[in-house]
């Protein structure tokens, strides 16, 4: 693979497979997001389980401290009163038939789907289209709910919503380059918090393997683990 020299520059700063505290990774991670856009910085967290197993799917939601530092656009499909509660929420679009139309004729321009309970089972037509791009709402990750209201709020303010993917790792974006280091710490150890406390009991040895801290555009760099219940 080839890298720019921005990028090679950047993994200068990096000393091979070195591990840092939390606080010198976010410091270097500061020195190389030199990219000219805000970029995202993501966490991803290997863990010792095997995802084929349906007890050691590891999966949540977390709600970043310092929010996620993006605009999140909110659709809410329901019906009646809900719908009203989702608008005066903030949500960027609300209502049932005529938007599962669109989204049936390819409009997905939104970040999350909430529906209440009841329309659920209008929305096995969507799935072709809602599946593939993590969209379907679904009961574990707070976006089935009649409480539609505090769900548009929770997803506003920084909700995000993870799963463990098939090479057991899990990846999040935990803020912008243009974070300070401080709130950049908080959303992190939120997320690795909320990581730990979903440990399956069927899984067996190290949870938590490995931790990784990126920008869009930088190098990884190595956290050690070991120093992160400190941190906590």
């Amino acid at each position: 693979m080839k890298h720019s020299k921005r990028y090679i520059e950047a993994a200068k700063k990096v000393k091979g497979r070195s591990l840092y505290s939390l606080d010198e990774g976010l410091n270097i991670l500061a020195e190389t997001a030199t990219a000219k856009f805000d970029e995202s910085i993501d966490v991803a967290i290997r863990l010792g389980v095997d995802p084929r197993k349906a007890d050691q799917m590891v999966r949540g939601t977390v709600i970043l401290p310092k929010g996620t530092g993006k605009v999140t656009r909110v659709v809410v499909l329901a019906n009646g009163s809900k719908e009203e509660e989702a608008k005066s929420a903030g949500a960027d679009e609300v209502g049932f038939a005529e938007v599962i139309e669109k989204i049936q004729g390819g409009w997905v321009d939104f970040d999350v789907l909430i529906a209440t309970p009841d329309v659920m089972g209008q929305l096995g037509k969507l799935g072709k289209i809602l599946g593939p791009r993590g969209l379907m709402p679904n009961a574990k990750s707070g976006t089935v709910t009649f409480e539609v209201g505090q769900a548009v709020r929770d997803a506003k303010s920084g909700k995000i919503a993870f799963r463990v993917d098939r090479n057991g790792i899990v990846h999040a974006a935990v803020g912008k380059k243009s974070f300070s280091v401080p709130d950049l710490k908080e959303n992190v150890v939120s997320f690795i918090d909320t990581v730990n406390r979903l440990k399956p009991a069927s899984a067996k040895g190290v949870y938590v393997k490995s931790i990784t801290l990126s920008s869009t555009m930088g190098p990884g760099i190595r956290i050690d683990k070991n120093q992160m219940s400190e941190a906590e």
